[in-house]
């Protein structure tokens, strides 16, 4: 034809120049529009008041059997960092970082509506049942109807392929017109519960924050370093959305939540209800095209679909179970996990440096004695601290002269040891006070109850304890889980008799569980206390 003639070494350098001149100008120049990029950022960067609700949440905590056992996926689960995608113009794919019942890190994740979606090509089976990542997110109750009513439908979570979601909010043209969806950036955690359980010390703190933690800290491989400050590198999170909790739902009477989720993580912002409803609404309007929100990075985490799991329904009763158990089984979690979240609480409320490293240097001592060949590897030097948080003004607490005994013993215990004693009604200390106390604390010990959830501040130490006094039969799983969780010894205490893991009792609330009648052998707890800390009882 006398076209297709052989280029000159001309023409290819002049080719050369210019695609390098085109690629220069889009970078330097701005000539892409990088605004809807995903980019990930992975950067390093309680009171002990009257659980006012333990009474009608103690029933709930055990839920409906486990049905069937989860299945295993494999393929949408993401194996290395995705491309840059633009949104404008693109529907990047969703993909799970990590999942367990009631946790799901997803990158990737739309809403419209109030439906979340999973844009795949994959087909819905290869990723897990939508049971064990959402529900409705109604209050739980332990009655056929209640638990039928939280199983989620196709309006709570719905898969689409690209080319659905192009149809839904995709541009006219695909180089022209902007897609209809638009990047809520960074990392958020989505709540998926109401304030049935999220008004209280324990289950903010020390249930969900505790498993949120783990679990986002596992989904990374983060590194913990003890020795500068407890940073991690896990990656920060910017936004925490209750969905289903108003401004109020998410917060408890003494405030500990709000001073907690501020000292913790000082940048968060938090949407509730009424700011998930506008978002909502946002994408439902019936005189526009449909719109979403495209979240770049979100973990999402689901009470009800917790509990259809074994770790928390069949065995704990407690969500942070699936979330901690998943990620140590998977070897991705730091030794030191929790200590940068506890360090940044216990900084905000002014503990110096010296008592935050009293785990770190416990720690080290003990293991240093240890490869010295040693006796006794528990033994410290470091100081004794015992703290007996008496619930006496509280309506369930020990009788009154069993307290009394219980008091004299340890006074004259820890006199005769030279170890500093604290018997104290927390609900008369500032919130700095009983942070301080608890992050020198050794020995933690008193009756069932919301005041055991300072244990969360406690330095972890080869000897760190917590007693916790039960009326005999009754047990629950609360302060045990979390303190075996965070590599300390728990011993639930009936009168004059003690469980302790693996040993430990049958989740029970016998009648007298909630009252002001709760016996307590005083001998059997200082036994405990001088058999701990002398190493008798590892």
């Amino acid at each position: 034809m006398g076209l297709a003639r052989t280029r000159s070494l001309r023409d290819v350098v002049l080719i050369l120049l210019g695609a390098t001149s085109m690629h220069l100008a889009s970078v330097f120049m701005g000539l892409h529009d990088h605004n809807g990029s995903i980019i990930v950022n992975t950067q390093v960067s309680s009171h002990f008041l009257e659980d006012l609700n333990n009474t009608a949440l103690a029933p709930l905590d055990v839920e409906e059997p486990v049905e069937r056992e989860e299945r295993t996926v494999q393929k949408p689960f993401e194996t290395e960092s995705p491309p840059v995608v633009d949104i404008a113009y693109d529907f990047p794919e969703t993909t799970i970082v990590s999942h367990a019942p009631g946790w799901t890190v997803f990158r990737n994740l739309y809403m419209s509506n109030g439906t979340l979606y999973i844009v795949s090509s994959e087909p819905s089976f290869a990723f897990p049942d939508i049971r064990y990542i959402t529900s409705t997110g109604l209050a739980a109750e332990n009655t056929p109807e209640n638990i039928a009513s939280r199983e989620p439908t196709r309006e709570n979570m719905d898969f689409l392929t690209p080319a659905q979601a192009r149809e839904r909010w995709g541009g006219a043209e695909r180089t022209i017109q902007r897609n209809r969806i638009w990047s809520v950036e960074g990392n958020t955690f989505l709540i998926n519960e109401p304030s049935q359980f999220l008004d209280h010390y324990y289950h903010l703190c020390a249930e969900l924050m505790l498993g949120a933690w783990s679990f986002w800290s596992g989904a990374w491989n983060a590194v913990v370093d003890p020795a500068s400050a407890g940073r991690t590198t896990a990656p920060p999170v910017h936004r925490m959305i209750f969905a289903h909790a108003d401004a109020y739902g998410w917060r408890d009477r003494p405030g500990f939540n709000a001073y907690f989720l501020r000292a913790a993580f000082p940048s968060l912002t938090v949407e509730v209800q009424q700011d998930w409803e506008d978002r909502i609404r946002a994408t439902a309007s019936a005189s526009a095209p449909q719109r979403a929100w495209h979240f770049d990075t979100v973990m999402l985490t689901d009470r009800s679909a917790a509990f259809r799991g074994e770790a928390c329904g069949s065995r704990t009763q407690r969500i942070a179970a699936a979330a901690f158990e998943h990620a140590q089984q998977a070897h991705t979690l730091a030794r030191w996990w929790w200590e940068p979240v506890r360090r940044s609480v216990l900084r905000f409320a002014g503990v110096d440096e010296p008592t935050l490293e009293i785990g770190v240097r416990a720690e080290a001592r003990a293991s240093d004695m240890e490869l010295a060949g040693v006796a006794g590897g528990l033994h410290r030097p470091q100081p004794i601290v015992v703290t007996y948080i008496s619930r006496q003004g509280a309506r369930r607490h020990l009788i009154d002269e069993h307290h009394e005994a219980l008091v004299s013993a340890l006074t004259e215990m820890c006199a005769a040891h030279r170890w500093e004693l604290n018997i104290v009604q927390a609900e008369r200390l500032t919130k700095e006070e009983q942070l301080a106390l608890a992050a020198r604390t050794t020995v933690l010990l008193g009756v069932h109850g919301n005041g055991l959830t300072h244990l969360i501040m406690m330095p972890v130490t080869p000897i760190s304890t917590v007693i916790e006094i039960f009326y005999p039969g009754g047990f629950a799983h609360d302060y045990e889980w979390t303190t075996h969780a965070l590599g300390m010894r728990h011993f639930a205490v009936w009168n004059d008799t003690y469980h302790t893991a693996p040993d430990t009792p049958r989740v029970d609330y016998p009648e007298g569980f909630q009252g002001t009648q709760i016996p307590v052998y005083p001998p059997i707890i200082t036994q405990i206390i001088q058999d701990r800390i002398a190493g008798r009882i590892p």
